[in-house]
């Protein structure tokens, strides 16, 4: 048995399984040629509509499966270890949870708008939070949703916004109340459901180093029209809804990078073993043991964290310090992984043949999004360790 599928129940083993069986059919070479060719694997997404897997997470009255946190972050672990990685991913990972402040806070009207679209596949969605000048200083975001007789324009600039090329629709968090007139900088900011009008939205890419099947963007809005029925919950307090969102996001996350490390180390155990120098398998070799057995118990340590996490989450109690420190240690396992799969492949670790390089690119961008590294210490230190606030 696989030590990472320890403690599934039937029904999520049956989904790994369903997943692993239909990943299959989409080897390193369909993800290396994708990521080279800058091309979003609209049949990957296919398949996992087809699956079920996009709408798993959505309740059943939307089309979707209903599903738990922790079942989607196996499903999310598998297509990454599937070789799929992050590309695979980003491909479905909004579509899965990205709309979660709608299903929370949205009225009736809007979760019937858009949710079954999303579930079904029918429209890909985006998330849009940061700014240029306003990365993790949320407080900061100058976008601005200006009034109008029958809702709001809006007005203004953000960065990475993930899938936006295939978006037609996305969550928005602007401004709506000036920095200063508020009692605290965040309650001016509100949250909208946008549809993604070219005559008024500029969409380009960011050329990045990884994850490039599909693409982050740099998005300027041009008044913009939003209709008054999609502000998502009440105007000044979006900022507030999104912070329910957090905790699954970091857990789903982790899930991803716990998976894209066992791909990196599958790779690598198996060049390992087949690889002969001066006469006996470099695997042979503790120089090459230890530093893949180190990755090996990384990721598994990670793994039960992350699902300790969501566990915590879907029975409804806190799990911020969890969720947080699974991302972390995940993201940082992940990474030593990819790193350790390079080296184990010497010289051929830098060819784009044998797909490490890619991983390598992948997990390195874990340890900085959805939340850097360094801002998870600051919330463990306070929050756990009982710090002061150190920003």
């Amino acid at each position: 048995m696989n030590v990472f599928d320890l403690d599934l129940s039937d029904t999520q083993r049956d989904l790994v399984g369903a997943i692993r069986s239909v990943c299959a059919d989409f080897d390193d070479e369909y993800w290396s040629r994708h990521d080279t060719d800058h091309e979003f694997p609209h049949d990957f997404y296919d398949a996992m509509v087809k699956l079920g897997i996009v709408g798993m997470m959505a309740e059943p009255e939307y089309g979707g499966g209903g599903s738990t946190v922790e079942d989607a972050a196996l499903a999310l672990q598998e297509i990454a270890a599937s070789g799929a990685g992050i590309n695979g991913c980003s491909t479905v990972h909004l579509s899965m949870f990205g709309f979660h402040p709608v299903t929370k806070w949205g009225s009736p009207a809007l979760r019937a708008k858009y949710l079954p679209r999303v579930s079904s596949g029918e429209i890909h969605v985006s998330f849009s939070v940061t700014e240029p000048d306003a990365g993790s200083d949320t407080t900061r975001i100058t976008t601005r949703a200006i009034p109008t007789d029958d809702g709001w324009v809006l007005r203004g600039r953000k960065v990475w916004m993930t899938k936006g090329l295939q978006s037609s629709s996305a969550l928005v968090l602007a401004r709506t109340a000036p920095l200063g007139q508020t009692t605290r900088p965040v309650d001016g900011l509100s949250l909208f459901v946008v549809d993604l009008d070219p005559a008024h939205v500029d969409i380009r890419p960011i050329p990045k180093m990884g994850r490039n099947a599909v693409a982050s963007c740099e998005v300027v809005f041009d008044d913009l029209p939003i209709p008054r029925e999609n502000l998502v919950g009440e105007e000044g307090r979006g900022f507030y809804n999104l912070l329910d969102g957090l905790n699954p996001e970091r857990i789903l996350v982790a899930a991803e990078a716990v998976g894209l490390g066992i791909a990196a180390l599958r790779r690598a155990t198996e060049y390992a073993r087949d690889r002969v120098v001066f006469g006996r398998p470099i695997g042979q070799n503790q120089g090459i043991q230890h530093p893949l057995a180190d990755a090996h118990m990384q990721l598994l340590a990670a793994a039960h964290l992350t699902r300790v996490a969501a566990r915590l989450y879907d029975s409804g109690r806190p799990c911020g310090t969890e969720a947080n420190t699974a991302k972390f240690l995940a993201a940082r396992a992940a990474c030593f992984a990819a790193d350790r799969a390079v080296q184990t492949h010497g010289g051929m670790g830098y060819a784009t043949e044998y797909h490490v390089e890619r991983y390598f690119r992948e997990a390195r961008m874990l340890r900085i999004t959805p939340v850097t590294e360094e801002q998870i210490m600051n919330y463990v230190a306070e929050r756990a360790l009982k710090l002061p606030k150190s920003y």
